[in-house]
């Protein structure tokens, strides 16, 4: 994937800022498009960037980075004599930091050493993130479907013989098979009274009668996938169904409310008010709905104390839940793409109650 530079330029001249620093590791790949455990980034407000990196990665920068110098990074303090003798060759007085990830002792390595000013600028990079091109698009709907294909043949294997962990492991396998560089996060794989628990481990024991609920993602091209399934193992109760078909409910009013600009706490509303007038709105007990991209929970976020909207461009999860202490609980997620005329499905997973091991 190509990088960002142009682009987080750009947004760097619109809000006044000299230049910025990256040291994450999540918005180094963002802004060059090369994913490495180690280096910095500078892109200045001119358009001009570069990437500092020790040897291990300098041969491969150099090779595909495209945007930036790629500078051979030096140890101990003359790294910082490096970065300091860029930043008054550009003329840099005031250099903006991630301050959400940067630690206290590398902010204070950086004050020390470099000759500048050190200020905010997460937001610069948030705000660029929250908004994905058509190409970051393409690759989260490829990510998607493997993770979908996956959970498909899952669905095919559970056997009440296999344990939540033996399921998950499983789960896992299959994303990497069809192709995903590795999960996006630990799967979340509950069964029985357990699904009640909305971010419940796997456990080491036998798959249990009454809902499974299952929220899976795969990574691919640097990119993550979320998607939770809740389905029925044996034949459910009445009230299982009429849990289920309230959580559904709340979440196609969602998606159907969803569009560019819309208010944070208006959009996690949308779904909550249908719970509510169900009878179960203290069960649900999350928010509806957070940002995915190269990370698994970025900006927008949407609940009940957001402040701000949501973009054209995001995308986002729709994932209402019900979740009734020591009976059962339900969560249905997809992931939606927010346009100007409303949003895009990009899951393609039946979303009607599946019963498996009858």
């Amino acid at each position: 994937m190509r990088g960002n530079i142009s682009k987080i330029s750009g947004k760097l001249g619109e809000e006044g800022i000299e230049a910025l620093l990256i040291t994450s590791g999540e918005n180094r790949f963002y802004a060059t498009g090369f994913r490495s455990t180690a280096g910095d980034v500078i892109v200045t407000a001119s358009g001009d960037a570069a990437l500092f990196i020790d040897a291990r990665y300098f041969e491969e920068a150099s090779s595909l980075i495209q945007g930036a110098q790629v500078v051979l990074s030096e140890a101990g303090d003359k790294y910082y004599t490096q970065l300091a003798a860029y930043l008054t060759g550009h003329g840099i007085r005031r250099l903006a930091v991630e301050e959400d990830t940067l630690t206290y002792s590398g902010y204070m390595k950086f004050k020390d050493k470099l000759p500048v000013e050190l200020v905010p600028g997460q937001k610069v990079l948030n705000d660029l993130r929250a908004v994905k091109s058509r190409q970051e698009l393409e690759i989260m709907v490829k990510a998607q479907r493997i993770a979908e294909k996956a959970f498909e043949q899952l669905l095919s294997e559970i056997t009440l013989d296999m344990t939540e962990k033996e399921a998950a492991s499983e789960l896992h396998c299959l994303m990497l098979k069809n192709g995903a560089e590795d999960k996006s996060f630990d799967t979340i794989l509950v069964s029985g009274a357990q699904s009640s628990v909305p971010h419940g481990k796997p456990r080491d024991v036998k798959i249990e009668r009454g809902f499974l609920t299952v929220d899976f993602g795969a990574l691919y091209g640097g990119y993550c996938s979320d998607t939770t399934r809740t389905v029925a193992v044996g034949e459910p109760t009445e009230e299982m169904r009429r849990v289920y078909d309230t959580v559904l409910r709340a979440q196609k009013a969602a998606i159907e409310f969803a569009h560019a600009g819309m208010d944070g706490r208006e959009f996690d509303g949308s779904a909550r008010s249908v719970i509510a007038d169900a009878g179960y709105g203290e069960y649900f007990t999350h928010s509806l709905s957070h940002g995915l991209g190269i990370e698994i929970h970025e900006q927008p976020f949407s609940s009940v104390r957001s402040e701000g909207s949501v973009p054209e461009g995001a995308v986002v999860s729709v994932e209402p839940g019900i979740y009734l202490p020591g009976k059962f609980g339900v969560r249905i997620e997809d992931v939606i793409y927010v346009t100007g005329q409303g949003c895009e499905d990009i899951t393609n997973l039946n979303k009607e109650l599946i019963v498996i091991c009858p």
